[in-house]
């Protein structure tokens, strides 16, 4: 077998054991998923799991990333949308607090991973996610839209709001109900950083 057959193979086996891990914590949740159940039905053994992700946690962990790296996508494309930076900035940190709508995400994302892996904003996709959002609010100050504060303070403290957001209407009994006022109230804070002295 040719290293290039062997690199292929190793990223099948990920691709399945995500596949099936992905299906397994949406449905049953981490906690009832159970590893046996989750590599046979990927065609897997525990061997090939401990392989590529050394346990149960890891594969949340990795599983975690890619609903996160989509999650990204999706609140670039809102952002992508806007009319202006500003409305871009605002309907990227709202779409990502929408995204606790969609069962998988708000159940693995936002109520199974933060039991699991604890505080998310420590998670590593946080940390690429507040460097850029350091970096989008620096160049909206630099054009004049936003008050001269800290980017790397007011960053961590929108990030939060988003995240807190997000973790509210997933826990919520009716989150439908609850998105629309986190929504409100995260728009009122965040609008608080543009300058009206121009």
């Amino acid at each position: 077998m040719t290293v290039g057959q062997r690199a292929r193979m190793m990223e099948e086996t990920r691709a399945k054991l995500l596949r099936a891990a992905r299906a397994a914590f949406a449905e049953k949740g981490y906690a009832a998923a159970s590893m046996d159940e989750l590599t046979a039905a990927a065609g897997l053994t525990r061997g090939a799991l401990y392989h590529n992700f050394g346990d149960k946690k890891g594969l949340l962990r990795a599983v975690i990333a890619q609903l996160d790296a989509e999650m990204v996508a999706k609140a670039r494309a809102a952002r992508d949308r806007a009319a202006t930076p500003w409305l871009g900035f605002l309907e990227e940190c709202v779409a990502y607090i929408e995204l606790a709508l969609e069962p998988e995400i708000q159940r693995i994302m936002l109520l199974d991973g933060p039991a699991v892996l604890g505080d998310p904003s420590q998670w590593p996709e946080q940390t690429a996610c507040l460097r850029t959002t350091t970096e989008t609010i620096q160049t909206l100050i630099e054009s004049g839209l936003l008050r001269p504060v800290d980017a790397e303070a007011a960053a961590r403290l929108i990030n939060g709001a988003a995240l807190d957001a997000a973790l509210w209407v997933a826990a919520a009994d009716e989150p439908r109900a609850v998105l629309p006022r986190a929504v409100d109230a995260f728009r009122c804070l965040a609008s608080g950083l543009l300058r009206t002295d121009g």
